[in-house]
Parts: structure tokens; sequence; C-alpha cells
């Protein structure tokens, strides 16, 4: 595809990639092989621009949809061990209280499986040596927990086969399909590994995490005698560990003294660790068994890009391989072990293959109080300092920004602007003094993490100080109005998305099942129950008076976690304090963007916002059919 020239082009300003490009659905995306090898499956649109799961038989061309979702689209799915039907997830409108659907491959019949009004389901696992059954956990008996349930592919009969004992967040299931292990939050804010040696028994706790600890549990040993962890006790970071369910003594399997283990790659059918994955700068990865350091040394060799194996046989003679890089789709091939050969089978975008896309640049400069800081800069393509520039928060904040492509950067990058994400401190994955360190530190050193890399970039000529806007979703959208309310001098202009307003509102409006995180939540933000004038003295809603520029929000009607009426009243707030503000409200959304109609209305909207505070390009605004977004 071609890129549109709607602006005159410079030689600074490189022509611009409609948003339809960077916003739109993938052509293909998510493969997945069936556990047979006989078909793939990935998502891809209908005629109607609606995503649905479609299937191919290999070899073959021979690609049709097997679902119908009308509206909204169908994001993530994955294989049952019959090799007959899928398994998809679907909420009405962002309300996150998702369905497990399946659909047969042969007849198209789609069933529900968790048939539940206003219930959660949360996929836990398949096994094959169970390939008709499927465990699932629903907050069904009560919203605040959530108990395992067991599902019958075959009639849909839907069975309770673990009641939570009152505080569990995650499952832990055996080689033998049996529920034997939990994580359960604690009242004391940590968690705590709860295990039993047979389903009859009652739980025992082997191991508590305090407040500034963390641990989750991997997967069982194929015999059921070792239990897999990630966990932070005696270590900065979360290592890789193997707990002996006999002794009780723990071996460290992997570690990294500053980062967190970022993921594990285990075997399909004998439940053995085979990779670890380290996540610095860019994804690293760790090869643990022997049988696949080749695979591993081809894999990367193949191409460029963060790689990764997204899908494999159960004979585990195919996998599906993903390479992820900074400018450019994500490229899916096959890959065959005992030849060590590869077939690319296609990208998610091939759109963007031949685009002017700008690199991510890792970065890293000290905070005023001494922290190292991590993060990403994406300048324009040939461009020339000082720029305008967009300060880019991520959401969580438990989470980071990573390395690779993202169409917010480059859409801004494209329009003209340098783009800087930084992993402030409370950023996950750093190890936990790096992570405990934004405790209580909402609008207070975690912002000043964030004005340190403004001031960083200023002071290395790359940012225009007075054309800077700040931006994000969820708290990336909070950070966005404490930029405008708490530092109203160092941006002109900023955008929040579903950003909470009021951190007393929000905390007495967490969902249900959110409540036994409730006393992590505290301990990480602040105590609503003893601590209000504190927490009223983080909340942007209360320094609307401070406010200098104009601010562009948008939110969605059904999100369970940032409810309207977080934006609703800072809105009507700086209305009334005849402050500059424009609100976008999407009936149709919950937590951000899920429909592509919805996502180009608001970034055409932003665009032309930013356009107009910082000076950057603009791709003229169309008509987006089928958009939700009402102008409040």
């Amino acid at each position: 595809m071609e890129t549109a020239t709607l602006n005159p082009a410079t030689a600074q300003q490189p022509p611009l990639i409609p948003r339809e490009v960077l916003f739109g659905n993938p052509e293909r995306t998510q493969p997945q092989l069936s556990p047979d090898g006989a078909y793939l499956a990935y998502i891809a649109p209908n005629e109607q621009n609606v995503l649905q799961v479609w299937l191919r038989t290999v070899g073959q061309e021979d690609d049709r949809p097997l679902t119908a979702d009308r509206k909204r689209g169908i994001r993530a799915y994955f294989w049952a061990y019959d090799g007959r039907h899928l398994i998809y997830l679907q909420d009405a409108d962002g309300d996150e209280n998702f369905h497990c659907y399946s659909v047969d491959i042969q007849s198209q019949a789609v069933r529900d499986l968790t048939p539940f009004q206003g219930v959660k389901a949360q996929p836990i696992e398949l096994d094959p040596a169970f390939p008709d059954q499927f465990l699932v956990g629903l907050n069904l008996r009560n919203p605040q927990v959530f108990d395992v349930h067991r599902v019958n592919l075959t009639t849909g009969a839907v069975e309770i086969d673990t009641e939570n004992p009152g505080s569990v967040l995650g499952w832990t299931v055996d080689a033998e399909f049996k529920v034997r292990a939990a994580i359960a939050a604690t009242p004391e804010a940590g968690s705590a590994l709860l295990y039993r040696e047979t389903v009859d028994q009652d739980w025992q706790t082997l191991r508590e995490w305090g407040p500034e600890e963390a641990g989750s549990s991997v997967g069982f040993s194929v015999d059921g005698r070792t239990l897999y962890l990630t966990a932070s006790h005696d270590a900065n970071a979360e290592r890789l560990l193997a707990l002996d369910l006999v002794s009780r003594e723990e071996t460290v399997i992997a570690e990294d003294a500053q980062y967190d283990v970022g993921g594990v790659v285990t075997h399909p059918t004998q439940h053995t660790l085979q990779a670890v994955a380290f996540y610095r700068e860019r994804l690293e990865w760790q090869v643990l068994d022997p049988e696949i350091a080749e695979d591993f040394d081809a894999i990367a060799a193949i191409r460029t890009g963060e790689f990764g194996i997204v899908s494999r046989t159960l004979a585990d003679d195919r996998w599906l391989v993903s390479y992820a890089t900074d400018d450019g789709p994500v490229y899916y091939y096959t890959y065959d072990r005992a030849s060590r050969t590869s077939t690319l089978l296609f990208s998610n975008k091939p759109a963007l293959e031949d685009l002017p896309l700008a690199p991510m640049q890792p970065i890293q400069y000290t905070s005023r109080d001494g922290l190292t800081l991590h993060g990403y800069l994406t300048k324009p393509v040939e461009s020339t300092t000082p720029l305008p520039t967009v300060l880019l928060v991520h959401g969580g904040p438990w989470a980071r920004d990573r390395w690779g492509f993202s169409p917010l950067v480059q859409w801004l990058a494209n329009r003209g602007y340098a783009v800087l994400q930084i992993n402030f401190r409370g950023s996950t994955g750093y190890g936990k003094a790096f992570l405990n360190a934004g405790n209580r530190e909402w609008a207070a050193k975690m912002h000043d993490d964030l004005i340190d890399g403004v001031n960083w970039l200023v002071e290395q000529g790359i940012a225009d100080p007075a054309k800077i806007a700040i931006m994000g979703g969820s708290y990336g959208g909070y950070a966005a109005l404490v930029g405008l309310t708490f530092t109203p001098e160092v941006f002109a202009a900023g955008v929040d998305i579903v950003g909470p307003s009021n951190i007393l509102t929000l905390l007495n409006s967490i969902p249900p099942y959110w409540e036994a995180m409730r006393a992590q939540m505290y301990h990480r933000i602040g105590n609503i129950e003893t601590e209000e004038d504190f927490l009223k003295s983080r909340s942007p809603l209360f320094k609307i008076d401070q406010i200098q520029k104009p601010l562009l929000i948008a939110q969605g009607a059904n999100d369970p976690r940032v409810k309207q009426a977080e934006s609703d009243q800072i809105v009507s707030a700086m209305r009334e304090a005849g402050k500059p503000v424009e609100y976008v409200l999407y009936t149709d959304e919950g937590h951000g963007f899920a429909r592509p109609a919805n996502q180009l209305h608001f970034y055409a909207i932003a665009e032309a916002f930013l356009q107009k505070h910082l000076g950057g390009q603009c791709e003229p605004a169309t008509d987006i059919a089928g958009h939700s977004g009402v102008l409040n």
C-alpha cells in the first residue's frame, strides 16, 4: 500500500502514513496450529471488517471464517486438545465480563460455555490427556472470587471443581489435570502459596510473601513432586525456582540481579522447563533444555527482531514463531524442527513493510534522587532537533513499556513528534526495590521521574521545552491529569484516555473481583479508610485551579476499572471553572479501544488537538463509519 501524501512533505517531514494503516485491523494475526498440526487458525477481519477466527487446512488454500461476531471483533482464542473445537473470549461492549465460547471447526456451531449473565470467565487450563475438558474460573457463586469449574466441551456441562477458599487470585493444575496449587492474597497486603497433595485434602500454606515481595506459580513437574515458581524472596528480582514438595527445598534455576523473570517456556506434554526470558532493554532468552538449544539458535538466525514461540504441535515437530521489531509488522514463520528450516507464513500488516517508520532507541538517565531510569525514545525520520515532543506514559502503573512496534508511537513520530516513554519507579520488571520505590508515590516521585525525563530531553537538545505534551491511558491518563495540575508550567497540552481523576472515587468503585487485591492497592497507593486527606492531595480533581493548558479526554462508558464518573467529574469541574477541555465518550467501549472505528475517530481528534498546540503534521479528518463517540 502506498503512503498518502496528504500534506506537503519536506526532507524533514516524510509523507503522512494514514491513520487507517496504523490503527486499523491487522490483515491476519495470532496464528495457532491445531494440536495435530492439521489446521491453522488465525484472526482476520471479515467482509464487514470485524475480526473473526479463520481456519485453513494446512497445505491447502481453503481459508474460511469460523465465527461471525457482529460488532466488537474477536481478539483472543485458543485450540482445545480435541482438535475439533476452538475457544474464544468475548465481552459486551467493554464490560470485561468475558464469556468463553467454543466453535466446532466442522459444523461451525458456536456454544457459550459460560452462559451466566454478569459473570466473568477466566480460562485456567487445558490438558491433552483430557481433550474434552476445560478448566475455567467463574465468579458465579460470589462476584468477588473465582471458583474453578470443569466444562465438558462435548456436552457443554459446567460443574464446580474447586471452591475458592476466599482470596485465591490464581490456580495451578498438575499433570493429572487436578488443581493442587494456588496463589492467594493475604490481609497483610502480601500473598501466599497454597498447596494440597490431593484434591480431597485441605489447603496448606507453603510460603508467604510480604507486601513488598512477589511470587507466582509456573506449574508442576510431570510427576507432581516439584512445583516451579517465580519469586523475589531472598533476592531483589524475581527468580525462577524449583520447590521440592517432599523436602520443601528450593533450587534456583535462573536469575538476574536486576531484572525479573519475564516468561517461561515449558514442554507441552512433558512439563519440563525449556527456556526463560528476561526483559532488559529488549527480550533476551536463556535456554534451559539442551533439546531446544539448536532450535533457538536456528530461530534467532532467521531474521532480526524479538522472537517467541507462539504455537507448537503435540508431537512438537512444528512450531509457529513470531518476530517483532520496532519499525515494521510482526512476522510469523512455520519452523520444522527435524530440518531446522523455516517458511514465512505471513506478517500481520503487510502495509507497514515499506513505510518510513522510526526506530525506537533504548535510553537511560538518572533521577533527581539517584535512581537509574530506563525508557525508549523515538524520533521522527530525518528530523532536526529540537522537536515538539509527546511524553507517552504507560498504564498500570504496575507494568512497563517495551521495545517494539507501537502504532501509537509511530503515529506520533510520523506527525513530527519525538516520543519519550519512561519506565518510572513502580514499573515492573526491574526488581522489587525499583517497584517498591513507587509505593505511595502517585503524583509525587513517580511524577518526578517523568519530569526528570522531560528535563533530560531538553538538556540533550531533543525537545522544544515550549512544545511538550503529556499523554497516556489508564494510569498514563492519570499522569496526564497530574501533569497539567501538579506541574502546569511544563506541558503545552494533555491527552487523558480512561484515566482516574480522583483516587478516592477510583478505590471506592473497583470491580468486585478486585476485592482480594484491595489491601495490596492500599499498600501501594494509600489507604482510603485512614488516609483520605493524603489521597485527596494526590488527586488531580482537587487541583483544577492550577490548570493552564488544554486537555483532551476519552472515556469508555462501560469501563469497569475506571468508571465514566472519573472523567465526568473532572470535565464538569473544569468547565465550571472555565478551563479548556474537550471530552469524547464512547458508548460501546470499556477500558480502552477495542473497535477500530472508535480508535480511528479518537486519534483523528487527538491529532488535530496536538497539531493545534504543538504544531505537528495532521492528516485531514474523514468520516469514520460506525464509531460511537459522543462529544460532550
